[in-house]
């Protein structure tokens, strides 16, 4: 997860960034706030419970639709804070009678629209990530070696939503069996190595890594449609077993090579890798 507030109006929304998922979680609190122009936030937070009272009696499926994440306060600690996508927080603004109300709309469609686009278009989504990758310095080789992962990557995904696995937890759950099958590693592992911590993992692989990944995503989904794979169970097995078909093409190449594919390095500035190397 990726805390990284958003700015409406001089205010400061906080949300997280959820990379299993691809998806933004926005703090409901924070929204509250501004709809009901409230300076302090505990009075904010107070409405917001009685709002979540109420509209949970009429059995409202914006509050189910709502998560418990940790999203830094005022105090610089993290607490638990209830957070819901754009879409649900679309929903719950038409609760809350407010002159806000409309901005707040406008601001999360805003927010939302280049991915609705990227949706429409998935190009898009690989162009803008070209150019970013671009300015930090990458080859072509790697961007295009990265780019190729991540369309095998949304192959796989888009398998897993169609047959009845749930995108947040399960898929990461799956992610991570497939991940800790070719690599011999966790991705949290993965990323502890590299000195990683809010960064996406992928985009601090070598290109090695990136094509073992690659690998294992692919023979996951050939195997899982090869046997119509559905829900978790299923869907278990097939991670394991292309996890595993990655992790002996990976073994092999270390016997020959002599050279570890896992490894501990980054693309992160140095500065910032000196920091968090001392801590």
């Amino acid at each position: 997860m990726k805390p990284q507030p958003a700015i409406f109006e001089e205010h400061e929304i906080r949300r997280t960034y959820d990379e299993a998922t691809e998806t933004w979680w926005f703090s409901v609190v924070d929204i509250v706030q501004v709809l009901t122009q409230q300076p302090n936030y505990q009075t904010a937070r107070k409405y917001w419970n009685k709002l979540k009272e109420r509209l949970s009696k009429e059995g409202s499926e914006s509050v189910t639709n709502c998560h418990r994440l940790k999203l830094p306060a005022a105090d610089g600690k993290n607490y638990l804070t209830d957070v819901a996508t754009a879409e649900t927080l679309l929903r719950l603004v038409q609760s809350v009678p407010s002159p806000k109300a409309e901005p707040i709309k406008l601001w999360l469609a805003k927010v939302g629209y280049e991915r609705m686009q990227e949706i429409a278009d998935p190009a898009l989504s690989l162009e803008r990530a070209r150019e970013t990758w671009q300015k930090h310095g990458r080859n072509e080789k790697w961007i295009q070696q990265r780019m190729t992962g991540q369309e095998t990557r949304n192959k796989l995904t888009d398998y897993w939503a169609n047959h009845d696995i749930k995108q947040g937890k399960e898929f990461a759950i799956l992610t991570n069996i497939i991940h800790q099958e070719w690599a011999d590693v966790s991705v949290k592992a993965h990323k502890e190595m590299k000195g990683l911590q809010t960064q996406n993992l992928r985009d601090h692989m070598s290109e090695a890594e990136l094509i073992f990944t690659a690998l294992a995503e692919l023979s996951t989904r050939q195997i899982a449609e090869s046997v119509d794979a559905t829900g978790m169970s299923e869907n278990e097995e097939a991670a394991k077993t292309g996890g595993g078909i990655a992790r002996k093409a990976r073994l092999e190449l270390e016997t020959k090579t002599g050279k570890k594919i896992v490894n501990g390095e980054n693309y992160l500035p140095p500065s910032k890798h000196k920091n968090i190397a001392k801590k």
